[in-house]
C-alpha cells in the first residue's frame, strides 16, 4: 500500500504537469480554446481532466499562474542594479518577452477569473515595476507627480497593447522592445524644472 500511493501521486502530479503544459501551450495560440481540445493536447481523457480540474476556469487559473510563475523566474533574473533609467530598460525588454506569450493567456484569463485573482497573480511583477520606479523617484530620473500605482498599470498597458498589436499585424515583433522602452521611458520621464508642468523634460 505504501508503494502504491506514492506511486498513484507521482502518476496524478505528470498527468497534471501535462495537462497544464497542454493548456498553456493552447490558450496561448487561442484564449477561447475547449476543454476538449486541451485534454486531446494533453494525451488524457476529458473525465481525466476533470478529475484534476472541475471547471475551465479552474484550468485557466492553473495555466496563467504556471506561465506567470515561469516569468517571474525569467524576470527575477534581470539585472536591476545601477541607474534606475537603464535598468527599467533591461526589465522592459525581458517582460516583452514574457507579455508576448501571455497575452492570450490574460484574455482567457479575464474571460473567467475575477479581476481580484488577476491582479494576485500579477503581483509579484507589479511590485517588481514599482520597486524600480520608486527607487527612479528618489534618484530623481523618473516622476513623481502621478501615483506609484498608476505609473505600474500603465507600464503593465503598454506592453499588453504592443502585444495586442503585433497580434494585429499593426507592429513587428522584433520592433517591440525599443518601442516599448522609448514610450514608456518617455512617460516616466521627469518634469522639466522650467515651470511647464505639462512638459516632461527630455529623457
Amino acid at each position: 500500500m505504501t508503494s502504491t500511493r506514492p506511486r498513484r501521486r507521482a502518476d496524478a502530479e505528470r498527468s497534471i504537469a501535462r495537462i497544464v503544459a497542454a493548456a498553456r501551450a493552447s490558450l496561448s495560440r487561442d484564449p477561447d480554446a475547449t476543454v476538449d481540445s486541451i485534454a486531446e493536447a494533453a494525451g488524457v481523457g476529458r473525465m481525466t481532466l476533470y478529475g484534476h480540474f472541475p471547471t475551465r476556469a479552474a484550468l485557466v487559473d492553473a495555466a496563467f499562474a504556471d506561465a506567470l510563475e515561469a516569468g517571474d523566474a525569467v524576470l527575477s533574473a534581470v539585472d536591476l542594479t545601477g541607474n534606475a533609467r537603464d535598468a527599467l530598460s533591461r526589465l522592459l525588454a525581458s517582460s516583452w518577452e514574457v507579455v508576448a506569450e501571455s497575452v492570450s493567456l490574460l484574455a482567457a484569463a479575464q474571460g473567467v477569473l475575477p479581476p481580484g485573482r488577476i491582479r494576485e497573480l500579477h503581483q509579484n511583477a507589479g511590485d517588481r515595476i514599482g520597486d524600480l520606479i520608486r527607487r527612479g523617484q528618489a534618484d530623481g530620473v523618473f516622476r513623481t507627480d502621478l501615483p506609484l500605482s498608476w505609473l505600474v498599470n500603465v507600464v503593465h498597458y503598454v506592453l499588453h497593447g504592443a502585444a495586442e498589436e503585433v497580434r494585429a499585424e499593426r507592429l513587428a515583433a522584433e520592433e517591440v522592445p525599443a518601442i516599448v522602452t522609448a514610450t514608456i521611458q518617455s512617460i516616466l520621464a521627469p518634469l522639466a524644472r522650467s515651470g511647464d508642468s505639462q512638459r516632461p523634460a527630455e529623457p
